[in-house]
């Protein structure tokens, strides 16, 4: 247990690249039941699961291009188009939805926090099992015309769209920060 290979290896892979197969049922609640082991102070679980797969993909891509030519009359063709495919190369999209609650001795930063955890551990999950995954948001994810399309209740918000299915192709390597150069000690 003192290997850290894996989650060195993480990658996102884009969407775009993500094809079938997706994952089947068993695989789903695997990486779902992994994907919930976070921190999540309050013992709130501040966050629930949208799936997003087969002819619905299409539909909410429809929806989006509709939304975009709302939102700009004038919007290139090129530009609506991209929002119509958005949801069509994964087989599989979870649509992570921080469900808050105000109020709590427990902040919606943390809250929301710990559903970003989720977004990240379900990267995670994903990859182990074999799987490539993207996390996602874009304007979609903060309209409230798309949020309602989605059915997300009024103390709803999305923090991601997770494209889940089989890479094309493997995942490049990016430049990452170096960690030493972002630690600092504090000193009373």
């Amino acid at each position: 247990m003192n290997d850290l290979r894996f989650l060195r290896q993480r990658r996102s892979v884009p969407s775009r690249l993500l094809g079938e197969p997706g994952p089947d049922a068993a695989q789903l609640q695997a990486m779902l039941a992994e994907a919930v082991r976070v921190p999540d102070h309050g013992k709130l679980a501040p966050w629930r699961f949208l799936a997003i797969r087969g002819d619905a993909r299409q539909a909410l891509g429809e929806a989006l291009a509709r939304r975009s030519r709302e939102r700009d009359p004038s919007a290139a063709e090129s530009v609506v188009e991209k929002d119509r495919q958005r949801f069509l190369h994964a087989p599989l999209i979870i649509t992570v939805i921080a469900h808050t609650t105000p109020g709590h001795k427990v902040p919606v930063s943390e809250q929301l926090l710990s559903g970003g955890a989720v977004c990240f551990a379900l990267l995670q999950a994903a990859q182990a099992l074999g799987f490539g995954a993207q996390w996602l948001t874009g304007w979609a994810a903060y309209d409230p015309v798309v949020c309602r399309h989605l059915g997300l209740a009024d103390n709803e918000s999305v923090l991601g769209f997770i494209h889940i299915g089989t890479p094309a192709e493997a995942a490049p390597e990016r430049q990452r920060p170096d960690p030493a150069a972002l630690l600092s000690e504090w000193t009373p």
